[in-house]
């Protein structure tokens, strides 16, 4: 696996690069060699540093962040966040990514797998277009975390989300 590392507002210094790649390296048993990890540490809120780690193969993206007052323990944090991701779907992520996409070992037994994803409500939402700004507020006006509209301007299916930082994503819908 390849560690790619970047701080933002921040230098990262060789023993905490050395310690996020020998951390990272762990998840090695569950790829291939030619998989790369995009790893982000960001200052947040005084004396709070933000870990995110981010891995992306045969169209899945796996995704841990942790954050804390120290840089060490947040890598520890992210590297188990995204081996429990890979331990609780890894039949879904086997059939999904192919056979052998993911190199599954015998030492799984440890946390049980989620063997369906239990819906509990389903709803029919109206689509109308409107800006974007329009749909972060009737986003906010409904106390949700997402909202489906139809930009006015694209007329494609769009969604708005709140982050946990605080502020708002927007996903585009591309046709392939």
């Amino acid at each position: 696996m390849k560690c790619i590392m970047a701080g933002r507002k921040m230098e990262i210094s060789d023993a905490v690069r050395d310690k996020a790649e020998q951390k990272l390296e762990k998840l090695n048993r569950f790829f291939p060699n030619d998989v790369i990890c995009h790893v982000t540490i960001r200052p947040h809120k005084g004396k709070l540093v933000i870990v995110e780690a981010t891995i992306s193969h045969g169209g899945m993206i796996f995704r841990g962040e942790a954050s804390g007052e120290e840089i060490l323990p947040c890598i520890d944090r992210v590297e188990e966040l995204l081996e429990r991701q890979l331990r609780k779907n890894k039949t879904r992520l086997e059939k999904q990514l192919r056979t052998g996409a993911i190199l599954l070992q015998e030492d799984f037994s440890e946390e049980e797998e989620e063997k369906e994803f239990n819906i509990v409500r389903t709803k029919s939402v109206q689509i109308k277009p409107m800006s974007v700004e329009e749909a972060i507020l009737q986003m906010n006006l409904l106390g949700h975390t997402f909202f489906l509209f139809q930009n006015a301007q694209t007329l494609e299916t769009d969604l708005v989300y709140r982050r946990k930082d605080g502020g708002y994503g927007l996903m585009n819908t591309k046709k392939e």
